[in-house]
C-alpha cells in the first residue's frame, strides 16, 4: 500500500484510539521524532519505546502498510517533502562541544551516506548507464537548485571524456528548447535531490515525450521522475540534511565517470589530446 506523505500523520491520528498502549507509544515516538525513527530498524524502534519487534510489525500493519519498509519510505517522504527549513533547523544537532567534534559528526554522517550508496548500487544499472552515455550522439545533464552543483560537476568532468556534453539548468525553462531539438538517440541525465523542485519535475518529463533516453540520479525511490526514467541510480541519505548535502551523489557520479572513461579506450586518448592541444594554443592554464 502506497500512501501520500502527508497522509501518514492523518492515518496515525485516525487510528490512534484503536491502538493498544504500546502502539500509542510507538505512534507518539514516530510523530515526535520522525528524524530518529526513519533510520531505525524494527529492533531499534522497539527498544526506543520499550516494546517488542512483533509489536512494531503489528503497529505498522494496523496503520495499513504492507510491511515495515513501506512504512519507513512513507515516513522519509513526510520528512523530505513536508518539513520547512525552519523545522529542519530545529531537528539538527546543535554544536554543544568543540568545532572539532562537530567536524567529526558531519564527516561521519557523510561517510554513512556514501556507505549506503555503495551498498545500494546496482552494477547492472551502472553498466547500462555507462553504455548509454558512451554510445549517445549527445548527452544533456540537468539539475536544479542544490542538484545543479552536481549536474555541473558531472557535465564539466564528462566533457573531458567525450564530445557533445551540455549542462542544463533545470530552473531555466529555456532548457526545454535544447531538449526539444536534441538529436535522436541523445541521453538526458537528470539529477534530483529532495525537496524536488517543481520546475525540474516539469522539465524532467520532456525527454519521455521526445523519446529520449533518460537517466535519473536521485536520493530516493519516491522522486516523482522515477516513473519517467529509463535508468535510475539511487544515493540514499542516512541523515536528514539541514542545508542539503551532495556528498554521496558526487561520489556516485565520480565512480560512474571514472568507469565510463575506462570504457572509452583509444577514443578517450584522442579526445583528450585535442583538449590538451586547445588548452596549450589558448594559454588556458597558469604557467
Amino acid at each position: 500500500m502506497t500512501k501520500k506523505p502527508g497522509f501518514l500523520q492523518t492515518i496515525i491520528h485516525e487510528k490512534y484510539d484503536t491502538l493498544a498502549a504500546k502502539g500509542r507509544r510507538l505512534a507518539d515516538f514516530v510523530l515526535s521524532s520522525p528524524d530518529k525513527a526513519v533510520f531505525m530498524t524494527t529492533r531499534q524502534l522497539a527498544a526506543a519505546v520499550g516494546t517488542s519487534e512483533a509489536t512494531v510489525v503489528r503497529f505498522v500493519r494496523q496503520l495499513g502498510f504492507k510491511n515495515y519498509a513501506v512504512f519507513i519510505n512513507t515516513l522519509r517522504d513526510l520528512i523530505d517533502r513536508d518539513l520547512t527549513l525552519v523545522e529542519r533547523g530545529r531537528m539538527r544537532h546543535l554544536v554543544t562541544g568543540s568545532e572539532d567534534a562537530e567536524l567529526d559528526r558531519l564527516i561521519n554522517l557523510d561517510i554513512d551516506s556514501i556507505k549506503a550508496m555503495h551498498k545500494n548500487i546496482d552494477p547492472a544499472t551502472v553498466q547500462a548507464v555507462r553504455n548509454a552515455l558512451k554510445s549517445a550522439p549527445a548527452v544533456y545533464i540537468m539539475g536544479s537548485r542544490l542538484s545543479y552543483s552536481s549536474a555541473h560537476y558531472m557535465g564539466w568532468t564528462m566533457s573531458k571524456i567525450r564530445t557533445n556534453v551540455c549542462i542544463l539548468n533545470g530552473s531555466d525553462r529555456t532548457s526545454m528548447d535544447q531538449m526539444v531539438f536534441a538529436p535522436e538517440g541523445a541521453v538526458v541525465v537528470v539529477i534530483a535531490t529532495s525537496r524536488y523542485p517543481n520546475e525540474l519535475i516539469r522539465l524532467g518529463k520532456i525527454p519521455r515525450r521526445q523519446a529520449l533516453c533518460q537517466v535519473l540520479i536521485t536520493d530516493s525511490t519516491s522522486c516523482p521522475l522515477v516513473q519517467f526514467s529509463d535508468h535510475v541510480l539511487i544515493t540514499p541519505q542516512k541523515s536528514i540534511p539541514f542545508l542539503g548535502t551532495p556528498v554521496s551523489m558526487i561520489s556516485l557520479i565520480h565512480y560512474l565517470l571514472h568507469t565510463l572513461a575506462a570504457d572509452m579506450g583509444e577514443e578517450l586518448k584522442r579526445h583528450q589530446e585535442k583538449l590538451d592541444q586547445a588548452y596549450l594554443e589558448n594559454d588556458i592554464w597558469f604557467n
